[in-house]
């Protein structure tokens, strides 16, 4: 079964929008877990708009399955992360404006620096996964850093889908297919939602683990926090 990694970032957004602690972050990390999910996300950014690096230090000793902890390896970053160890780091490039993840690695162009970012990374015991467009070649250039998984950046999927497109799953199946032959683990995340995810489950092969955020928390306003996990779960067996 592939495994549903919560991103609560959007929790965060919301607490921020007010002041004060409601909705707890920490407090949803638990129950999300508590309701099947086998791993939380976090993605603190630089202005800490949304999760702050405080919470990343706070969810540590509360979360029992798997903690992925997704950013640029800035050097506020590498200190969070190696400080935290969480269970896996997924390195994004994002930009320090970007409102949400919008690219993947160059592999091949920032090949040396995330060699050196994964072997620090790895010294520490800590997993790495690196964000990537669904390009054959990029795939290649991961393999090369080091890096334990990629994760497939799956927003041109989503939007395609969307339209009727079912031909999009096809460059990144390929990729799948490519790097399970090459040994790399595969992850997925962004725009996946109830609507998309059995389908892309179904056509990429040895899927680890998908993290979905905004979709997963813009469904459970309307069916549930509890329900919404456990259509999820149904639909990655």
């Amino acid at each position: 079964m592939t495994k549903l990694s919560v991103n609560i970032n959007k929790i965060a957004t919301l607490r921020n929008s007010r002041g004060g602690d409601v909705p707890n972050v920490v407090q949803f990390a638990k129950d999300v877990q508590r309701f099947g999910a086998q791993g939380v996300t976090v993605h603190p950014r630089p202005d800490e708009r949304h999760i702050r690096y405080q919470d990343a230090y706070d969810l540590k000793p509360e979360v029992y399955t798997e903690y992925n902890i997704e950013g640029n390896p800035v050097d506020s970053f590498m200190k969070l992360v190696l400080s935290i160890k969480p269970t896996q780091v997924t390195l994004v490039p994002d930009a320090v404006n970007a409102i949400t993840s919008n690219a993947g690695w160059d592999t091949l162009k920032h090949k040396d620096f995330l060699i050196d970012i994964i072997n620090e990374f790895k010294r520490n015991d800590i997993r790495t996964s690196i964000f990537v467009d669904p390009v054959l070649k990029q795939i290649e250039g991961a393999k090369e850093t080091g890096t334990d998984r990629i994760e497939l950046y799956t927003e041109t999927f989503a939007h395609q889908y969307s339209l009727g497109n079912k031909e999009a799953i096809k460059p990144y199946a390929e990729c799948a297919q490519l790097a399970s032959k090459l040994g790399l683990g595969i992850n997925a995340g962004h725009d996946l939602s109830l609507d998309n995810i059995q389908f892309f489950k179904e056509n990429i092969p040895n899927l680890l683990e998908v993290s979905i955020g905004h979709a997963l928390i813009a469904e459970s306003l309307y069916l549930g926090v509890e329900n919404v996990i456990n259509m999820y779960l149904h639909k990655l067996k």
